[in-house]
């Protein structure tokens, strides 16, 4: 399973990249607006990399709020492409709440297979 959420977070931050940098043209569009759509596509890549890297999240977190900055720097270089602060905050701020949404679902697996395994014992005799 790990294998395959980390394969999947990778893609997710490949679709992203091509997005940010690539034609306006080929750019997804939806009714949610610019930061609608930026704080849906960065939630889902906190999340996704929150649940890849466990063991690891605050320094995948780390890592990705600076990426995440490089990657709005780029855009002065791509052609019809703009870099602005709000886009980075928007998009970093919503990439630490998928991380914090990773966590939390952590968080309760744990206590639902602690109270799963307390329960499946029985009374002690």
């Amino acid at each position: 399973m790990s294998i395959f959420v980390r394969c999947f977070a990778w893609l997710l931050a490949a679709a992203v990249t091509f997005a940010t940098l690539g034609p306006p043209g080929l750019r997804p569009h939806s009714d949610l607006g610019q930061d609608g759509e930026h704080a849906l596509a960065f939630v889902l890549v906190g999340l996704a990399f929150g649940l890849a890297y466990r063991n690891r999240r605050w320094v995948v977190a780390a890592v990705a709020v600076v990426l995440i900055g490089v990657l709005e720097l780029m855009q002065f270089w791509a052609p019809g492409r703009h870099a602005r602060l709000e886009d980075f905050l928007v998009d970093a701020a919503t990439a630490c709440a998928g991380f914090v949404l990773a966590a939390a679902a952590d968080w309760a697996m744990a206590r639902l297979r602690a109270s799963s395994a307390v329960t499946s014992e029985g009374p002690a005799e």
